[in-house]
């Protein structure tokens, strides 16, 4: 299985997990996160493998989070409802995503990234 880092190009964050993955000689697949929006059934997937809660999914400090008043409306949504949304809008996920075999990152923490 190849490793895939889904990003947002213009996102500091996402440009520092690349510079990062490329120091440390980590191969990936890069996959841009608005062009090539994950799908309900990739997003079903990996949330299931990740372990986290769909909220952690979520990206809440993007303005159309906040623009759309997420945090309240996410109270009465199902799991199926929120994953719909995910895949309607990249820029709603959190990011970057790592998805290596053994586990699936979200968001940019070098200490939690360290594969070796």
């Amino acid at each position: 299985m190849k490793n895939i880092f889904i990003q947002y190009p213009k996102c500091c964050t996402c440009q520092k997990a690349k510079k990062w993955l490329e120091e440390n000689s980590i191969k990936f697949e890069e996959r841009n996160i608005v062009t090539q929006t994950p799908t309900v059934e990739e997003l079903t997937k990996w949330v299931q493998k990740s372990g986290q809660d769909i909220k952690k999914w979520f990206n809440t400090s993007g303005l159309r989070y906040k623009d759309l008043n997420l945090k309240d409306k996410l109270l009465n949504m199902t799991d199926k409802e929120k994953i719909q949304l995910l895949a309607s809008d990249g820029m709603l996920i959190k990011r970057p995503i790592l998805i290596i075999e053994r586990e699936i990152l979200i968001g940019f923490k070098e200490e939690k990234w360290n594969l070796k």
